[in-house]
């Protein structure tokens, strides 16, 4: 975690029923998984019984082809906001191991679920995600705005394009 910033903050609570369904990526800082991710980035998330939530990722790469991985995500603690989720994309016999899971916190969701901003603790992964493939500019300014408030750096942003 960065020492010099303030703790990042999460949303309160999150109705994971209403959470769960179809993202569309908006922007995202640069990572390792998806840097051959063009275009048409998208996220769906399953509430599944035994109380883990199922991630199915979707991109689009240089060549037109889409590329997708699965995952599972839990909640990080029980005693914590149900806002701060950890995710692997390992199969389930590596999923015993602590260091297997990284930390998904949402920071920000629009109060009908239309937009949300997903980070970590230490600043390095960032998305914002929508209901639909275009979000309303004055919105997304105002997510950007109050995430750099939160002490990210938004110099690398990504901005996804969506074909479809």
């Amino acid at each position: 975690m960065n020492t010099d910033k303030e703790p990042l903050t999460v949303v309160p609570f999150v109705d994971l029923t209403r959470y769960a369904g179809r993202w569309y990526e908006i922007a995202r800082l640069p990572m390792r998984f998806e840097e051959d991710c063009v275009s048409d980035v998208t996220a769906t998330y399953t509430l599944r019984a035994d109380g883990t939530i199922g991630v199915a990722n979707a991109c689009r790469n240089a060549d037109g082809e889409f590329k997708r991985s699965s995952g599972t995500a839990r909640l990080a603690d029980k005693s914590e906001p149900n806002s701060k989720l950890q995710v692997t994309f390992l199969p389930p016999f590596l999923q015993k191991l602590p260091f297997v899971w990284a930390d998904y916190w949402i920071i920000e969701l629009d109060e009908d679920y239309r937009w949300s901003v997903v980070g970590e603790p230490g600043r390095k992964f960032y998305w914002v995600l929508s209901r639909t493939p275009q979000l309303d500019e004055e919105d997304y300014q105002g997510i950007l705005a109050r995430s750099i408030a939160q002490g990210y750096d938004l110099g690398a942003l990504i901005k996804t394009q969506h074909t479809r």
